[in-house]
């Protein structure tokens, strides 16, 4: 029996081939926010502005990254034993912003450099008995060219 792919954050992503991330613009400045938490604009310069869903770029640069030795405190699952993971800064050029998100699975570390080229991927952060809990994570472009 197979286990259902559900996302592990609801709305921040697209489970959609392929997948994006899903951002909130301002109605008026144009102004690009993530994650989508609320319909309000926290920017100083239009408080109150609405904002509304809009996808974000699936390729960006890495800008940094770093490796998680320890496991996070909940509410974090993660497996048993554990397994460190490394956590990508990737630079969306069109939107000017720095989102974070987990390398993608099979892909080492030390393959990682400053301004190389990453794809948004879906892969899986936990499992239970009747699902995949499924997040957004980074690939290099030439990883998936190979």
């Amino acid at each position: 029996m197979s286990k259902t792919r559900v996302p592990a954050v609801e709305g921040w992503f697209s489970m959609d081939e392929p997948p994006h991330l899903i951002g909130m613009r301002g109605k008026e400045s144009g102004s690009v926010f993530f994650p989508p938490t609320s319909a309000v604009s926290a920017n100083p310069d239009a408080p109150f502005e609405e904002r509304e869903p809009t996808p974000l770029s699936r390729r960006g640069r890495v800008w940094s990254w770093t490796t998680g030795n320890y496991a996070p405190p909940a509410p974090y699952v993660s497996p048993d034993p554990f397994v460190p993971y490394v956590v990508v800064a990737v630079e969306l050029e069109q939107e000017k912003m720095v989102v974070l998100g987990q390398l993608a699975d099979g892909v080492p570390a030390d393959s990682l450099r400053a301004g190389l080229e990453m794809e948004l991927v879906l892969g899986t952060l936990y499992e239970d008995d009747e699902n995949e809990y499924v997040v957004w994570k980074w690939r290099p472009v030439e990883a998936a060219a190979a």
